[in-house]
């Protein structure tokens, strides 16, 4: 039987509030998503190479010394003397290669490296790198890469026009780079792990800490100040301490935010945290705009006269000073949507809101802290 519309509006008002008052009140996010484990990291990875195989858009071998030294130097070591040859192949370019080496990486795992020109190459496209190793910030080799270099730009250009799209002198090689070398760490032999928190704040580490001893227990976890959270290994967990992060990562915390106003000056964006609060304050926007117009005009001498015509200035003035907005007063304690709604029915756009805002906080009625990237 289909109900009247005036039930099923009924009913539907009725599902939405049970939903909203099912919903949880505030966002909990998990620790995986909080914090990063000291000792799991990514290493930076740096090489130097050469990519051949360009169709006449690599270095231009006379103003780019380092690239012929270093093409010279590869063909003698493969056995073929260039020495003192003249040579002028646009075809190979220099490179800087750079990859990330993954945390506990093994011999044989591949990872993606980029390729970016050094010299005046105009484009990688259709090169391919020579064997390049590449350098972690010891000196050392940690892994070497090889490929076609794939870039996502492209240029063409004739006798009297140029397109170019993207960036066509930075490339990506998939799986390019072979680890040679792993990074020595004994995770299973830690009795002490530390949590770095991303966004470091007192309240949060310390619902972490309790939200890892009330699931385990017993007291492993103390935060030692905003940033980090040291968890003591459980004699139950010894020797398995990825059993231990697999558990404590999926347990939800609420993390909690300090009163932040972001600005972005250049853009006009303005993210709002939902704590911001706003003391009693009176505000009164306007904006003074003033127009000139200018449209001479030519005078035409008399008849039978032989003076030349003359241009006479004619000036247009208008000023716009938004008269029809009022003060509006703002109620203290008022949070984010009631305050960006107030403004919005001021007519307020985002530039002239950063400028209220800006003046709020300088009154001391604005209870956050304003950053301007």
């Amino acid at each position: 039987m289909r109900l009247p519309l005036p039930a099923r509006l009924a009913l539907a008002a009725l599902a939405m509030a049970l939903a909203l008052a099912a919903a949880p009140a505030q966002a909990e996010s998990r620790i995986k998503d909080l914090v990063d484990i000291e000792g799991v990291r990514e290493n930076q990875l740096i090489g130097y190479g050469l990519v051949v195989g360009l169709n006449n858009t690599g270095d231009t071998l006379n103003n780019a010394a380092f690239t012929k030294q270093s093409l010279t130097a590869m063909l003698e070591r493969l056995g073929v003397n260039t020495r003192g040859a003249n040579l002028r192949t646009g075809n190979v370019a220099a490179v800087m290669v750079t990859a990330n080496l993954p945390p506990f990486a093994t011999q044989g795992t591949r990872i993606d490296v980029s390729v970016s020109a050094l010299g005046d190459a105009k484009s990688l496209q259709g090169g391919t790198l020579l064997v390049t190793p590449l350098l972690g910030a010891d000196g050392e080799v940690y892994s070497v890469a090889q490929g076609s270099v794939a870039i996502a730009g492209f240029q063409a250009e004739g006798a009297a026009a140029k397109v170019t799209r993207g960036v066509p002198t930075v490339g990506r090689i998939a799986n390019g780079g072979v680890v040679e070398r792993e990074i020595a760490f004994d995770f299973s032999k830690l009795t002490m792990l530390r949590l770095a928190l991303r966004n470091p704040d007192f309240t949060t580490a310390k619902r972490i800490g309790a939200a890892i001893n009330e699931y385990i227990g017993q007291r492993v976890a103390e935060p030692t100040n905003p940033g980090t959270v040291a968890i003591r290994v459980p004699n139950r967990y010894a020797g398995n301490i990825v059993q231990l992060l697999t558990e404590v990562e999926q347990l939800r915390v609420e993390p909690d935010l300090p009163a932040k106003v972001v600005i972005d000056e250049q853009s006009g964006i303005i993210v709002m945290g939902r704590d911001v609060r706003v003391s009693e304050v009176a505000i009164a926007q306007g904006n003074l705009t003033v127009t000139i117009t200018e449209t001479p005009q030519v005078a035409m001498p008399a008849p039978f006269t032989n003076a030349p015509p003359v241009a006479v200035p004619r000036t247009g003035i208008s000023v716009d000073d938004s008269s029809g907005r009022r003060l509006a007063t703002i109620r203290p304690g008022v949070t984010l949507r009631e305050l960006v709604d107030g403004l919005n029915a001021l007519g307020v756009g985002p530039r002239d809101l950063i400028s209220i805002l800006q003046a709020i906080k300088a009154a001391g009625a604005l209870q956050a802290e304003i950053e301007v990237m």
